[in-house]
């Protein structure tokens, strides 16, 4: 039996697992846009960046989850992404090791530092050091959150610890 191709995708993984990345390459493989939540939380602005309120945040995600076909990637998984887990075809954990995440981290960093790679967010010292937070944050609380409150998705739930795998599930 042929597997269908999803149109609607869910990403989710710490900081430095690589969701950005694949949500790009998926997006470029099948045509279908992708969206950070990160920016989903944040209006971004050359002089900073403004939080969306939880009606602003929760009605444009809404006109995201409610279009034809989307990649949506990002570490949360509150009850405002919920709609998002339940109207996806598939959703896919990547569940990178927590030393190679580490590394991405301060490579990211650096790139960043050395305008040899863009981001989303002004690279300060303070950011690179939640990072670090964040990651461990979502190893120890954020992981476990996930598969205890989606669980009912699990049919639908890749889980993806390296490339191969992933490159498995794609071919």
């Amino acid at each position: 039996m042929k597997k269908t191709v999803p149109k609607k995708i869910h990403i989710i993984g710490s900081v430095g697992s690589g969701k950005t990345t694949l949500a790009k390459e998926i997006s470029s493989k099948l045509d279908i846009p992708y969206y950070e939540l990160d920016n989903v939380v944040w209006i971004r602005k050359m002089s900073g960046d403004i939080r969306r309120t939880e009606q602003e945040r929760e009605e444009y995600l809404n006109s995201i989850i409610q279009s034809e076909s989307w990649i949506i990637e990002g570490v949360h998984n509150e009850d405002w992404v919920s709609t998002c887990f339940q109207s996806a075809d598939l959703i896919i954990f990547l569940d990178t090791k927590y030393s190679i995440r580490t590394y991405r981290i301060i490579k990211r960093f650096l790139k960043q530092k050395l305008r040899l790679e863009k981001s989303n967010y002004r690279p300060t010292l303070e950011i690179f050091f939640k990072m670090f937070k964040w990651n461990r944050y979502f190893e120890e609380v954020g992981k476990v959150n996930f598969f205890n409150r989606y669980d009912i998705h699990k049919d639908k739930t890749e889980v993806i610890n390296n490339a191969n795998s992933l490159k498995k599930y794609f071919n």
